[in-house]
């Protein structure tokens, strides 16, 4: 625990992850304060889950706030997942969730309370390289990593924040909240986006717009049309399913062009693509990519990483090119690079090539 300050801010959610980093970071010799941010009504910090985490806090003998950031959720987060999907992209809300709610907030409201260290339940670790930069790695739980949806918190942040979870399983979590006798030890993960927690995307985003999007053409890699779609936003790279009309033979979703309002098929062989330009970037190990540097990327949270050759080819553009052609790399989505486990950088999708 050397480098952090004693008072501590620890993000909780009402879940089981929180509650554990909120008891080690106590049982650490913190003086601890607990923040739930309410999000929105539709979100997973609803009063059930700002009830539990208050009720932890009262265990553990730590203050507990609320903090209600229902306007910068809608702003950062929910605006912008609806803008991105009625473009034709497939974005990640967790990514700028985490930027800018979950640790841009809070790390605010620390400066408030006068808390040096903010502590989430993130799987995630942090540490020093040899000149003493602060680095992200992945968690040693490989299966509930999360530096993939990480990967733009600046190093700044990144020298405040401690990860209690990273050196845990989340069975082993589940069994220290057990001995402490906490009600949430066993309580059901949420595996959807909390905002949207039925996963009826296109209800959601339809009603949020205020408008259904129309039906347009299949259209095949060539511009050739292959039928009619229900409306863009009802389908992802890679689907296969849903699609509404047989071919005769597998189809997938390749892209999309909202200007244009088609949806372009093709088989599977033609998902494959060799590299990705990435715009929007964040580099956590290094400043500058300035010569090809080997990585591991990851191009979806559920990817395995693969290895992969970057190029910075601008202050804000990266090169990707794998050494295997990868399946169904969606612009929108973040590519991660790694370097073994340390979070190397990353930036968001911008085209495959």
């Amino acid at each position: 625990m050397d480098g952090y300050g004693k008072k501590a801010l620890v993000a909780m959610s009402g879940g089981v992850d929180s509650a554990i980093s909120c008891a080690l970071t106590v049982e650490a010799g913190f003086e601890v304060s607990g923040v739930t941010m309410l999000l929105s009504n539709n979100s997973c910090c609803s009063e059930r889950e700002i009830a539990d985490a208050a009720a932890i806090c009262r265990i553990l003998g730590a203050s507990h706030d609320v903090l209600r950031l229902e306007e910068e959720f809608d702003r950062h987060v929910i605006s912008q997942f609806v803008r991105a999907y009625a473009e034709g992209l497939t974005p990640n809300p967790c990514v700028e969730c985490n930027k800018h709610l979950k640790f841009g907030c809070i790390v605010r409201y620390a400066d408030e309370i006068g808390a040096d260290t903010v502590v989430t339940g993130h799987y995630a670790r942090t540490d020093r390289d040899a000149d003493g930069r602060v680095r992200l790695l992945r968690a040693r739980d490989l299966r509930k990593d999360q530096s993939y949806v990480l990967w733009r918190l600046g190093r700044d942040v990144l020298e405040r924040v401690y990860f209690p979870l990273g050196d845990y399983t989340k069975d082993e979590v589940r069994r220290m909240a057990a001995e402490r006798g906490f009600v949430n030890a066993h309580k059901k993960e949420s595996q959807d986006i909390c905002f949207i927690p039925d996963g009826d995307y296109v209800r959601f985003i339809e009603e949020y717009c205020g408008r259904a999007f129309p039906p347009g053409n299949f259209v095949a890699p060539d511009g050739s049309v292959l039928g009619r779609h229900a409306g863009i936003i009802r389908y992802t790279p890679g689907q296969r399913k849903g699609l509404g009309i047989a071919f005769g033979k597998p189809m997938y979703v390749k892209s999309k062009d909202a200007k244009n309002n088609t949806v372009v098929l093709c088989e599977d062989a033609e998902l494959y693509t060799s590299g990705t330009v990435a715009r929007s970037i964040n580099l956590i190990s290094v400043d500058s990519i300035d010569a090809p540097m080997r990585v591991q990327a990851k191009i979806r949270y559920n990817h395995v990483p693969c290895a992969a050759t970057v190029v910075q080819t601008d202050t804000d553009e990266l090169s990707v090119r794998f050494d295997e052609p990868q399946r169904a790399c969606a612009s929108g989505q973040s590519v991660v690079l790694y370097d073994g486990d340390v979070v190397v950088g990353g930036g968001i999708i911008s085209e495959s090539k």
